[in-house]
């Protein structure tokens, strides 16, 4: 009989089944005056429930009725009032709980409890777990953290230089908000925000941009403002290393180069042309080389036709000597009259 009722009871009872239970981070580093998340969920054995039927409380592990969280503000202790809240749905299993306006005095320990109503309608509630063995305890830090800058040892005039400024926080509703001492409107700024451990959030601000010369020893300053106005900052010194200058050896040499090509071509272009006119010269019927040669050759044969005919034309007279003499006198003048005559006859023929 004992048996039996004490499965029965079992049976019948959630709690004894020991399958309610909470899932909560044991302790978080929380910043004064700033704000809290706490990630929080549970699990239950009965089907998914829906939000109306349950009611979720935080409290001191100590001291149940001691409540920071619920619906009821009345029953809230009241330097909690307007400072706590749930952020997630208890019909989702999540109890996630945000704290505002941290006091130095707010360090816990905390614990979850739900309770249960019969109904929808009937909102009187029977059932009551609390997680009295999962508790958050708060790490109060009076400072907060300083950023963490990342960052190439040296950068080079003219190239993009990044710089990634990191922080955590506890506070995912409120993100610290990064800002840099100087950025211009080339500049690039990425904003980042993820959760790298439970309860931990890292929010990041990569900036991107291009050193100059005048950037060489000057300081970059990353600002971090948390929740509450409190701020820090963390300062990179900057390092630009030069670029070598080659232009006073690269220009003389191109400007030199190009001259030597412009006169070059210059250079091919005339001897292209004379090559071309001396052909044309020597080529065309009309030319001065031809008409000069031709002129050459009719002066030539005029001057060997001259000589010709002076050779040809010359009267050789009979001397006197070489003639017998003739008694007949006139007779011998009528002859050499004819002879004169034909002699003349001949000379003017030539002529």
């Amino acid at each position: 009989m004992m048996i039996f009722c004490l499965l029965l009871a079992a049976i019948s009872s959630p709690v004894l089944t020991g399958e309610w239970k909470a899932n909560v981070v044991k302790d978080l580093d929380v910043l004064v005056t700033s704000c809290v998340v706490v990630p929080c969920s549970f699990t239950h054995p009965n089907e998914k429930l829906p939000s109306s039927r349950l009611r979720g409380i935080w409290h001191r592990s100590t001291f149940r009725d001691q409540s920071i969280y619920r619906e009821d503000q009345t029953q809230i202790l009241e330097n909690f009032r307007g400072r706590t809240r749930l952020l997630g749905h208890l019909g989702q299993n999540n109890c996630t709980l945000e704290m505002i306006d941290m006091k130095d005095h707010d360090n816990g320990p905390f614990c979850f409890r739900i309770e249960l109503a019969r109904t929808e309608t009937d909102l009187s509630t029977n059932d009551k777990f609390s997680f009295v063995e999962d508790c958050v305890t708060f790490r109060m830090l009076p400072d907060p953290p300083k950023p963490t800058l990342i960052h190439p040892k040296t950068a080079i005039q003219g190239r993009p230089y990044t710089v990634t400024c990191s922080v955590t926080h506890t506070c995912p509703s409120y993100v610290p908000k990064l800002k840099w001492s100087t950025v211009t409107t080339d500049d690039v700024v990425t904003e980042v925000q993820k959760e790298f451990r439970f309860g931990y959030w890292e929010a990041q601000s990569i900036l991107t941009f291009t050193p100059e010369e005048k950037d060489d020893h000057t300081e970059v300053t990353c600002t971090a403002e948390f929740n509450g106005g409190t701020t820090s900052n963390a300062v990179l010194n900057l390092y630009v290393k030069r670029t070598e200058n080659y232009n006073h050896i690269i220009i003389p040499i191109v400007v030199a180069i190009v001259t030597a090509v412009i006169f070059g071509v210059f250079c091919i272009v005339m001897v292209k042309r004379y090559k071309r006119r001396i052909a044309e010269l020597q080529s065309g019927d009309g030319s001065m080389w031809n008409r000069l040669s031709r002129m050459s050759r009719r002066t030539k044969n005029v001057y060997s036709k001259s000589s010709a005919d002076q050779k040809v034309s010359k009267v050789r007279f009979p001397s006197p000597k070489s003639q017998p003499k003739s008694c007949n006198y006139q007779e011998d003048l009528d002859d050499g009259d004819d002879y004169m005559n034909t002699a003349d006859l001949n000379v003017y023929g030539n002529i």
